[in-house]
């Protein structure tokens, strides 16, 4: 999935029906305002349907919360950075996130379009209910908020300059991954799975290119 050249403007044309090309673009108001009512009323149906109690619906909330940040980093590096010959698994590859490497100046994709989005995350709450039974309704909310933050987190290091200090290094790790080397560096939200499974730049080394790191950033408003 290795891009020679990074564009810095435009955005790829996934499908040539116009129909389905607009279905690959959001905007992040829309996800977050289709999801955040979907949450809550997990999150109801949780406690008044299942008496679950509010401590125990905290603790499974926040627990699909971190589970989120394992899977973040699971699904890109293993689906999002699959490597095949195979001409239609490049294919899925590149509308999944491919495209974001070559065009990652693109602000519409950086968020999973609200039909797609759906039907996936319809069929991991059913994964999950295999598991976890009725505490999926309390603890799906809470992966599903950690995917809230993971898209606006990957936004903002493409939009801005980090905030804080301390969120310097998580920046410059995704900006690593996107000019330097695209199969390490995964996470986007955290950097805690890349340093437990051996997949995190040594920062100390490779200095972050301002030049570089200005070129993956969205392009600002005149």
């Amino acid at each position: 999935m290795k891009h020679k050249t990074i564009y810095n403007k435009g955005q790829a044309q996934l499908f040539k029906n116009k129909y389905l090309e607009m279905l690959t673009k959001t905007h992040p108001a829309v996800i977050w305002g289709m999801y955040i009512p979907i949450v809550a009323g997990l999150l109801f149906i949780a406690n008044h349907r299942y008496h679950i109690e509010v401590r125990n619906v905290i603790f499974l909330f926040f627990g699909g919360m971190l589970f989120w940040t394992f899977f973040e980093y699971i699904a890109h590096r293993f689906v999002f950075h699959f490597i095949s010959d195979n001409p239609r698994l490049k294919r899925i590859s590149y509308v999944l996130h491919g495209n974001h490497h070559e065009y990652p100046r693109d602000r519409e994709r950086l968020f999973m379009p609200p039909v797609p989005s759906l039907i996936l995350a319809t069929a991991l709450f059913l994964l999950h209910y295999l598991f976890l039974w009725d505490y999926t309704w309390a603890f799906f909310p809470g992966f599903m908020f950690g995917y809230l933050l993971y898209a606006s987190m990957h936004y903002a290091i493409h939009a801005y300059a980090p905030p804080f200090k301390f969120m310097k290094p998580l920046w410059r790790n995704h900006h690593l991954h996107h000019y330097k080397e695209e199969h390490l560096g995964f996470g986007v939200s955290n950097t805690f799975w890349d340093r437990l499974f051996g997949t995190m730049f040594d920062l100390t080394k490779n200095a972050e290119d301002p030049e570089k790191t200005k070129a993956l950033q969205f392009e600002k408003k005149k």
